[in-house]
């Protein structure tokens, strides 16, 4: 992603709003609202600004991933700081379907896809995100496997994150709605692709996004 951003105070908070507001913008008006104009409006500086941190919408959109994938594994490593442990799969479980929760966050990603069905652009932020996500809960699932072949691990991180962006809009009601029944199916699923259960110290994240 191209674009740096001002390392002071002042430009790390004009960053920050930049991404407030495109965060907004998809989770509430939709993808095709998204434009650099309406960006810089919602955060109340000139476009000239948005473009110096930001020079096209792919990078924009790009960041604004980056950042729901950085918010998320700080949600699962926080286990640990609460006294639990970042290792426990179950514990990562509980995080990253309770995202399925927030509507905006899911109605967000519904937006994303979209673009990415018609945005090469779009697409390949969102491929960036997925690989960066995949990565992340293949190395979960080798620090809980060490003897696992490596490509057997990038495997069911894949599958894993399949189920768990499909399982977004089922559990959210976008397309359905969640049960116990499903959720028990659904989470022993996720369980086995994880790994076999037991603390694993030293790790300090886990899968991201929902």
């Amino acid at each position: 992603m191209s674009g740096t951003p001002a390392p002071t105070p002042k430009g790390h908070q004009r960053r920050t709003a930049l991404l407030d507001a495109a965060e907004h913008i998809l989770g509430s008006a939709g993808g095709a609202e998204l434009t650099m104009r309406a960006v810089a409006d919602a955060a109340g500086v000139r476009l000239g600004h948005l473009q110096y941190y930001f020079p096209s919408r792919s990078d924009l959109l790009a960041a604004t991933l980056d950042r729901i994938l950085a918010a998320s594994l700080t949600r699962v490593a926080a286990p640990a700081e609460a006294g639990g442990s970042a290792g426990d799969p179950t514990a990562v479980l509980d995080v990253l379907l309770g995202d399925h929760d927030d509507p905006s966050l899911v109605r967000l990603f519904t937006e994303v896809w979209a673009m990415a069905a018609h945005d090469g652009d779009a697409a390949a932020a969102v491929r960036a995100f997925y690989a960066a996500y995949a990565g992340h809960v293949a190395r979960f699932v080798r620090d809980r496997s060490p003897g696992v072949d490596p490509g057997v691990a990038q495997a069911r991180a894949e599958v894993f994150v399949m189920l768990m962006e499909g399982a977004a809009l089922f559990r959210s009601g976008v397309t359905g709605g969640a049960s116990p029944a499903t959720d028990a199916v659904l989470r022993g699923t996720l369980l086995d692709l994880l790994g076999p259960p037991g603390p694993v110290d030293g790790v300090a994240g886990g899968p991201s996004r929902p």
